[in-house]
């Protein structure tokens, strides 16, 4: 595993995470037993940065991880996030503590490496918001500061109450909007960028052969992207991977996780994943070589303007502090 320095952080953290959320049955069911030996196998590989959030199955994947996590805590650098319980922000300074302490209780842990705000509330004045969570830095309850699915200006907002050192929300060869403002200004601010949904929710690895390929309570479903009409579409925008994966020998998964790597080294991608065999896949991209041109090559390659459908449903995207 290679390691890199995420904003202001001074730990050490892996160059690629583990996103928690596919450990709850969101794409489909899920094998407890497979899922604890692919979290033993992260940390195993030196995958060291894992992501969670109290959301995930209404805390249930915290608890799931915390239950590893208590036996190999000095090989973890563990994030969680708050605010976005019942698809409803909410960022109140008297909810900020009492969701820590509920996260904490869950995850069996005495202190949180990196703590998220998950979705910004429009209600609360985020400096409210930030205060609130430099208070549990202050306690020794969190050590690091970070925004999820935040705005230009409420990341500088943010950091001037107190210092964030990373902010996350989804990018991938696909989806890659975060390039016009809110790269430049974590940049500006050594702020590092955490690249949620990196493989576009499972699109870029080559593995979806339509809407069938989904579970019948898979979330996706809800998802514009995914649905009749634009799904198949889709799937031949970004047919072109498969080529290009095989030029270089390596997996479509692979390629998309190092192309995001090639962008800078403070972009840290977290795939999530339930197996194995798709964490070791996954390791492996850190020692993907690519060139400039090859950068290039493959960016230009994926018309990501032509996707067809949003990201997240409507509903979703207007909860969204962006």
């Amino acid at each position: 595993m290679r390691y890199r320095k995420l904003g202001k952080c001074s730990d050490k953290v892996s160059a690629i995470g583990l996103g928690g959320m596919a450990m709850t049955p969101i794409y489909g069911p899920v094998d407890p037993v497979e899922a604890t030996a692919a979290v033993n196998a992260a940390l195993d590989e030196g995958m060291n940065f894992i992501d969670t959030s109290d959301a995930y199955g209404g805390g249930k994947n915290e608890e799931f991880l915390g239950d590893i996590i208590k036996r190999r805590r000095e090989d973890v650098f563990l994030a969680t996030k708050f605010g976005n319980m019942g698809g409803r922000a909410d960022g109140r300074p008297e909810w900020v503590k009492e969701a820590c302490d509920l996260s904490l209780k869950r995850l069996g842990v005495d202190v949180i490496d990196l703590y998220f705000q998950h979705r910004v509330d429009k209600d609360v004045p985020i400096e409210e918001t930030v205060g609130a969570m430099a208070e549990l830095v202050e306690a020794g309850k969190v050590r690091w500061l970070g925004l999820s699915e935040a705005g230009d200006e409420t990341i500088r907002r943010a950091n001037a109450t107190h210092s964030i050192v990373a902010v996350q929300t989804e990018y991938s060869l696909w989806t890659r909007f975060v390039e016009d403002q809110i790269l430049p200004t974590c940049r500006e601010l050594n702020i590092g960028f955490v690249a949620y949904s990196p493989l576009g929710r499972g699109m870029l690895t080559g593995t979806l052969a339509g809407a069938e390929s989904l579970s019948e309570n898979d979330r996706r479903h809800d998802h514009p992207r995914f649905q009749k009409g634009n799904i198949d579409e889709n799937i031949k925008l970004v047919g072109p991977l498969s080529g290009l994966a095989a030029e270089r020998g390596v997996s479509q998964t692979q390629l998309c996780l190092a192309w995001l790597l090639h962008q800078s080294e403070d972009v840290f991608p977290i795939p999530g994943t339930k197996r194995r065999g798709h964490i070791l896949e996954n390791c492996y991209a850190v020692e993907i070589q690519l060139s400039d041109e090859e950068v290039s090559l493959i960016g230009e390659t994926i018309k990501h303007k032509e996707v067809l459908g949003t990201r997240y449903p409507e509903k979703q995207l207007g909860g969204l502090g962006i």
